[in-house]
């Protein structure tokens, strides 16, 4: 039995965007009760509410992972390794987005999954098989079908999303040749609670996966763990890489013992861990909630850096809305011009010269401040600022 830990209060779906239209109808947003529990079972931790895949995954899914620079030279990083490692004959991707990942391989290698229209229709142009449709058996029998050999199956942010886990790991085994690999790479639980970043749970973040709880899943498909990388994108990530437990080729590292040993010593096998979490979560909150009252009662201006996911759970847990937040600016294309899931803040394309009009930015995103830094030095040399939730809100 499920047991719940955190309540995030009602929550809109994180990646609707609103068009003014919506704004004003206010009767057709929809809202969901986001709480959180923990399975002492199998150790995994989940959303208790979902909502259906369609509702979430449509032709109008708003994310690009290559409006990131840090995804991308992620991403070319993994190419060159798999390629020098593995040399793969046909490379599978559950969840290619945009091309990221594929486009760094021969087309006549790769198969692409993505369920969302417009984001298929991108690979589709750049001329690789895709496969508009969500991940199941019906598709895994279908490819195979075609392809007798899935040498290496890859999805990055993508198996967390998917709500039966039991159909994801049956599909892929099938698939999947004997002496194959299947890479997998999701927001990292430990990390999730060391930072107490509360804001990778969402309508689409059904699961926050520890190797604990991978080892648990995999375990009665006959697969296991063999090797495991630290990421720090989004936040601090998990990359697996996972073999059918008959596949010798491949030893299990030192590494995923090492892990698993930091994720026990953190008690992330215990209940009681997580209600130390909930605790610090709603210290949070008081504590953000303050900080925003301060820097208003002198007159600050104060924007949003990054119209992501993330931020829609901080902002609607928080209840921070325009009279906080003037507006957000993001670079993502059909994010300008609309405003944001709940909170209605208004949504401006990126500009420097809008950044420069702002005394603080409240990092939306985070996860990627170093690049963000790195990018917006002349905002902080002329005197801007960075507002952060993780671990505390504070001035960065």
């Amino acid at each position: 039995m499920i047991k719940k830990f955190l309540d995030l209060g009602m929550q809109p779906l994180a990646n609707k965007y609103l068009k003014k239209k919506n704004k004003i109808e206010k009767t057709k947003e929809q809202f969901y009760h986001l709480e959180v529990g923990f399975n002492p079972k199998i150790k995994l931790v989940s959303i208790l509410n979902t909502i259906p895949a369609k509702k979430m995954f449509d032709d109008n899914y708003p994310y690009r992972s290559s409006m990131s620079r840090t995804m991308l030279l992620s991403f070319k990083k993994l190419a060159k390794k798999i390629i020098n490692s593995y040399n793969p004959n046909f490379i599978l991707e559950i969840g290619s987005n945009d091309g990221s990942l594929i486009k760094n391989f021969d087309k006549k290698k790769v198969i692409c999954v993505e369920p969302c229209k417009n984001l298929a229709k991108i690979t589709k142009k750049m001329g690789y098989k895709t496969y508009e449709s969500f991940w199941n058996m019906r598709l895994a029998k279908k490819i195979k079908s075609k392809i007798k050999k899935i040498d290496l199956i890859y999805s990055s942010n993508t198996l967390s999303h998917i709500n039966n886990l039991n159909s994801v790991f049956e599909s892929i085994t099938n698939i999947l040749s004997n002496d194959g690999i299947l890479i997998i790479e999701d927001p990292s639980l430990l990390d999730c609670l060391k930072k107490v970043s509360y804001d990778q749970f969402y309508n689409e973040h059904i699961y926050v996966f520890s190797l604990l709880s991978i080892n648990n899943l995999i375990k009665k498909y006959k697969l296991e763990v063999f090797n495991i990388e630290k990421l720090n994108i989004h936040g601090g990530s998990l990359r697996y890489y996972i073999k059918k437990t008959s596949n010798k080729k491949y030893k299990v590292s030192k590494k995923v013992i090492v892990q698993l040993n930091k994720e026990l010593r953190h008690g992330i096998n215990k209940f009681s861990t997580y209600i130390k979490f909930k605790n610090k979560v709603e210290n949070s909150k008081e504590k953000l909630n303050k900080f925003f009252l301060k820097l208003k009662g002198k007159n600050k201006k104060i924007i949003g850096y990054g119209a992501t996911a993330k931020s829609s759970t901080v902002l609607n847990y928080c209840k921070v809305k325009n009279e906080t937040l003037d507006y957000f600016l993001d670079t993502t294309p059909g994010k300008a011009g609309k405003y944001m899931p709940g909170t209605h803040i208004y949504i401006k394309s990126y500009s420097k010269r809008l950044l420069n009009r702002a005394d603080y930015a409240f990092l939306g995103a985070w996860n990627f401040k170093k690049e963000i830094f790195n990018k917006e030095k002349q905002y902080i040399k002329r005197g801007g600022k960075f507002i952060t939730h993780v671990p505390i809100p504070r001035i960065i």
